[in-house]
């Protein structure tokens, strides 16, 4: 059962949707000279040695039963090592725009999962429109120039189709970490890390490590921030705030990352933001804000923001 947001769940919720707001950037340089397989496999080695590394220094044991680990390698697959690959691949293909809306739908896929598979996560008229609302702030940001772009040569749209495949793993994962035991999220984000690498690395050393030279200054630092910030810091962010408020308040972090990586185009590539950007702002936080309301038909009451 999920609890309502506290003041410092929005605080957490602003840093993670930073941390992977920036991957999409970090991802675009790595991909650019370095096979997607071994860009994800990096991330996720880099990733696994800090968070063990820090779960061991603070004395933090690991999970020890079987059915927890199989919990645990199930996330892996589905929340990292199959979207990330699927996203990297696709960023190879398409633009950062296109990118982003086609991440948008996740919070839609994630209310209707969580109305049949977790207790306490029912949507309502509220969590709808307020859905509807940050996808919109998304279309507003991007253009209509973006969505003219679905379809096209089949390089593109393949692109278009793993970028969306992603997302949707993003969705059914938000589900799956909700229904993890109880742990430390350092822990259960060190676990995963750990059965991520695990089928990523050999996949990478089989395919492409042998035809791959090392990788320039700039693409190697890219994976390294990845491995760090996105990847590491973002999971045990990710972790605690699924713990807490739950995955419907989680996902918020999808009509936020929009607007970090415009952020970041305007801070280090000299980007010139549209003026629909301050428009789709006000849109994606609104957005974000209705779907956290609580609302009961019979007698029109709501409350503020939390679960019902």
């Amino acid at each position: 059962m999920s609890r309502p947001p506290a003041f410092s769940d929005w605080a957490w919720l602003g840093a993670l949707s930073g941390l992977w707001g920036s991957a999409f950037m970090f991802t675009k340089v790595a991909v650019e000279s370095v096979p997607p397989v071994v860009v994800v496999a990096g991330r996720l080695a880099v990733a696994a040695v800090a968070m063990l590394a820090l779960a061991r220094w603070l004395g933090l044991a690991l999970p020890r039963r079987a059915r927890i680990w199989r919990q645990l390698a199930l996330v892996a697959c589905v929340g990292n090592a199959l979207p990330f690959f699927l996203i990297s691949w696709g960023q190879q293909r398409i633009d950062s725009s296109l990118a982003g809306i086609l991440m948008a739908p996740m919070p839609l896929v994630t209310l209707m999962l969580a109305h049949w598979f977790v207790a306490g996560e029912r949507m309502t008229a509220p969590r709808i429109a307020g859905s509807c609302l940050g996808f919109l702030g998304v279309a507003v940001l991007t253009g209509l120039d973006a969505l003219r772009g679905l379809g096209g040569d089949p390089a593109e749209l393949f692109g278009q189709l793993s970028v969306l495949a992603g997302s949707l793993c993003y969705a059914a994962n938000a589900i799956l970490s909700r229904r993890l035991p109880p742990m430390h999220p350092l822990v259960s984000g060190a676990c995963v890390m750990l059965v991520a690498s695990a089928l990523m690395g050999p996949l990478a050393l089989w395919l492409e490590v042998s035809r791959t030279s090392l990788p320039a200054a700039a693409p190697l630092a890219a994976i390294v921030a990845l491995g760090l910030g996105a990847t590491a810091a973002g999971t045990v962010v990710y972790f605690h705030l699924i713990q807490g408020p739950g995955g419907t308040f989680t996902v918020g972090t999808n009509y936020l990352i929009p607007m970090v990586a415009l952020a970041a185009g305007v801070a280090f590539l000299g980007e010139r933001p549209p003026w629909r950007a301050l428009i789709a702002l006000g849109l994606i936080l609104g957005g974000l804000a209705l779907t956290q309301l609580r609302f009961e038909w019979r007698g029109w009451r709501s409350s503020g923001s939390g679960g019902p």
